[in-house]
């Protein structure tokens, strides 16, 4: 079977990428969890990965690193399920993956994850802005282009496109992102999503473990 080693639900965004891919997909699996910053995560993370961070995916002998990396090794595995079937479609979803995959720094780092607050209020400065409003662009031009009721970034199948943002969705529910209709509603459906859902209530687990109650102003 599939084992994904992550981090903390409430933080790791890099984890949730792949997890989500690896539900949508339906292909079975192995969660290993390692609390980030922890003596565990220091002691056992060589065990996993190469590159000592998360996440990492072990099927048989064969390791592979780094989410992006991760994803398209399970499209693989799908037959290709994480990429839309059009070439052109499909180029565009790479495309906007790869923006995610390096891009949004200013936006990441002021909104840092926490998957299972709520009412957070992080001004952004001008770059931060900035990112925020590309991600909104860039979501409003693949719903026009591929535009179905209640359908993901590329049509009715979720995708590697979408996982790759799912930690954006996130971020944006957060910290109360100002956004379009449109992304908003991408939004809206996507924290409707039951596997996104059982994401949030793993993190609520771990903070009530530690004795942490999820934010909600």
């Amino acid at each position: 079977m599939l084992r994904l080693v992550i981090g903390d639900k409430q933080l790791s965004s890099w984890s949730l990428r792949p997890w989500m891919l690896l539900r949508h997909l339906g292909l079975p699996f192995e969660e290993i969890r390692l609390p980030l910053d922890t003596p565990r995560f220091r002691d056992e993370i060589g065990r996993y990965s190469p590159s000592r961070r998360v996440p990492v995916l072990l099927d048989d002998g064969l390791v592979v690193w780094d989410s992006l990396a991760i994803c398209e090794y399970l499209s693989e595995r799908a037959g290709g399920a994480g990429w839309p079937a059009d070439a052109a479609a499909r180029a565009q979803a790479r495309s906007i993956s790869a923006e995610m995959h390096s891009g949004f720094a200013a936006m990441r780092s002021a909104w840092s994850l926490r998957a299972a607050d709520r009412g957070l209020h992080v001004p952004l400065d001008a770059s931060a802005r900035a990112d925020v409003q590309r991600i909104d662009a860039l979501w409003c031009d693949c719903l026009a282009r591929h535009a179905e009721q209640d359908a993901w970034l590329f049509g009715r199948r979720y995708g590697i496109a979408d996982a790759m943002y799912a930690p954006v969705v996130l971020r944006f529910n957060t910290y109360g992102a100002s956004l379009s209709t449109a992304a908003q509603a991408y939004v809206d459906l996507a924290m409707a999503d039951p596997h996104l859902l059982d994401w949030i209530e793993g993190a609520r687990r771990e903070l009530a473990d530690e004795g942490r109650p999820a934010e909600h102003p």
